[in-house]
């Protein structure tokens, strides 16, 4: 590794010495798609971290953001590392204790919050947070006539940098020569999916062996686009997204807001793209139910294509020439060409899921429609990516084999070991964890798997496994991942019940709406949709054919569909919509209690 690329700052100063009026950013504003160079991206990175130096901002010190993604959230990210400190994400979606947890635990000394209603958030709780000094306000409307002490806007802290830089020019690169490949770069706490939310710590020299890894194996470079759309503080979007574009000079395109994205996707047509399995299976819920929805001769036009597409990719799963030749290509180019562009997918080159287990059943749908969708395993202790599908990998429910730059084993119960220089130096404040996840140099990854020909294949958690009555296990997310194949199943949780299995179901609301819609039943909100006996027993068909594709013994014998319309604020849920098993099993156990009475 060069010297440019040994810290993410100083990576960042290379490219914009070298490429200063090329465009890195681009964000949506008033109908518009504008440009931010590396120039501008790197005079706010300055001026800001001028501010903080002058601040008092301390090496190895922690700053945060809490805030959707925006150009400032990268610039102020980058401006912390600058100064040797590191810089936490946060979810703009967390509740105040969340977030007063994260502040407390990290020690964070300055935060930078969106605007308005995460500074309130912050307000009530500051003085339950005794390490935090400042907090930076990035957008100010509605707050022109507020003043507190602690608080200042982000113009207000650029313009007393850029007037500390005029003063000391050479100070920020001072700065940043000093930063070590070993010192701190990101705290990214877990999810909590499984347990308590602990910070992850990823060193420089963490985060650039991952992002020059990757690069690499995707050939990623300055002519791609990216959306970015999973919140900046996700190590997905933070590692795999943001930073290796920034290292490749991919632009980045931000999301206007979760709603947009549909909207944007289609502006923007990206050509890299890594998202977890859910957004996925989104894009594939609205192609679906966009094509039950279509004329007759589209749908049979759509029939007709995918069917002639999916003997091909069976043919060349089954290890056979996929034969079609001229008609397969008439009917790419005709029909599903159009499907991709209708959802802005059609100049994709580089398409990967992971994050969590996927159906092989949905990876082979989007190789059939023309989308070489990749799985790749990864967590945020190892900066994102521990294995990647081969490019010319047709064997689907594998996630692949080890990164360049690591390795991977498995221990003598299965469970996953991960080793490169991608690996965290460990949890933040928590000696007792990092030696349990960090044993004779492996990562302990609590997840099973199985290895076979160098090629990794999820089977589940080690804290999931199941027993049942007959005094079997087995793990649920199997059954779990075929349940979303469903374009009306956003998630669900399988239980042991006796023998055999139970389920609790979440609905895709959007798509589950518009099919009542479509289909003339009457609703007047979430509860009464759900109530709708043609809901249950649409859900009922889709667990049906989950049954089908699972191994006799492991099939849902019940199930019962949460009954609230879950948002990424509620406590059932992570901040990428996934359901936390243990706050569900609690929060709805007169569910489950229904369901043991009628087996």
């Amino acid at each position: 590794m060069n010297t440019s690329e040994a810290t993410i700052p100083a990576m960042v100063a290379a490219r914009v010495a070298a490429h200063g009026a090329d465009t890195i950013l681009r964000r949506k504003e008033r109908g518009i798609w504008r440009p931010i160079t590396w120039a501008a991206l790197g005079a706010r990175v300055r001026a800001i971290a001028s501010a903080l130096a002058a601040d008092g901002l301390q090496r190895g010190e922690i700053a945060g953001i809490l805030s959707e993604a925006t150009p400032d959230w990268i610039a102020a990210d980058l401006a912390i590392q600058s100064l040797g400190a590191a810089s936490v994400g946060l979810y703009p979606t967390d509740g105040g204790a969340v977030v007063a947890e994260t502040l407390r635990d990290s020690g964070c000394a300055v935060l930078f919050v969106e605007g308005e209603e995460q500074l309130d958030k912050v307000l009530r709780l500051r003085a339950d947070c005794p390490a935090l000094r400042r907090i930076v306000i990035l957008d100010m409307k509605g707050l022109r006539d507020f003043a507190d002490p602690m608080c200042e806007g982000i113009d207000s802290l650029i313009a007393r940098g850029e007037a500390a830089e005029r003063a000391d020019p050479a100070a920020w690169a001072r700065g940043v020569a000093a930063i070590a490949p070993d010192d701190l770069a990101v705290l990214a706490y877990t999810s909590g999916t499984t347990g308590r939310a602990r910070g992850v710590m990823l060193s420089h020299r963490n985060v650039m062996a991952q992002v020059i890894g990757a690069a690499a194996m995707t050939g990623q470079g300055p002519q791609d686009e990216r959306l970015a759309f999973l919140p900046m503080c996700h190590v997905t979007e933070r590692v795999l997204g943001l930073y290796q574009s920034l290292h490749c000079r991919t632009i980045s395109n931000i999301v206007e807001n979760a709603e947009t994205v549909p909207e944007n996707l289609a502006e923007v047509r990206p050509t890299v793209m890594i998202a977890i399995p859910r957004v996925w299976q989104k894009f594939y819920a609205g192609i679906a139910v966009a094509t039950e929805g279509a004329t007759w001769l589209q749908k049979s036009l759509y029939n007709a294509a995918f069917a002639l597409a999916a003997r091909g990719v069976d043919a060349q799963l089954a290890g056979q020439s996929p034969g079609g030749g001229a008609l397969g290509a008439v009917a790419d180019w005709l029909v599903l060409r159009r499907v991709r562009a209708a959802v802005g997918l059609d100049r994709l080159r580089v398409a990967w899921v992971g994050g969590a287990p996927v159906s092989p059943a949905l990876l082979r749908w989007y190789r059939c429609i023309g989308i070489n969708l990749r799985e790749v395993y990864g967590l945020t202790e190892c900066g994102g990516l521990a294995t990647a599908t081969p490019a010319d990998h047709l064997v689907h429910g594998s996630a692949g084999a080890a990164v360049a730059h690591g390795e991977i084993a498995l221990s003598p119960d299965g469970e996953i070991l991960v080793r490169g220089t991608h690996v965290s130096t460990g949890f933040w404040r928590d000696e007792a964890a990092t030696n349990a996840a960090l044993a004779d140099g492996w990562l302990r990854t609590g997840d099973l798997g199985q290895i076979s020909g160098g090629l990794l294949n999820l089977t589940g958690r080690t804290s999931e496994v199941l027993t049942l009555a007959d005094g079997s296990s087995t793990s649920p997310s199997a059954i779990e991942n075929e349940l979303t194949l469903s374009p009306f199943i956003a998630d669900a949780l399988v239980l042991p019940q006796g023998s055999g299995l139970a389920a609790l179901v979440m609905v895709e609301y959007d798509t589950l709406e518009k099919w009542a819609q479509d289909s003339n039943v009457s609703f007047t909100g979430f509860a009464s949709l759900l109530a709708a006996p043609e809901v249950a027993a649409l859900i009922g068909a889709a667990v049906d054919q989950a049954n089908a594709r699972a191994p006799a013994g492991r099939r849902i014998a019940r199930f019962r569909i949460i009954d609230r319309n879950l948002a990424p604020e509620d406590p059932e849920l992570t901040p990428m919509m996934k359901l936390r098993r243990a706050v569900v099993l609690e929060r709805f156990q007169p569910l489950i209690d229904e369901m043991n009475r009628a087996a």
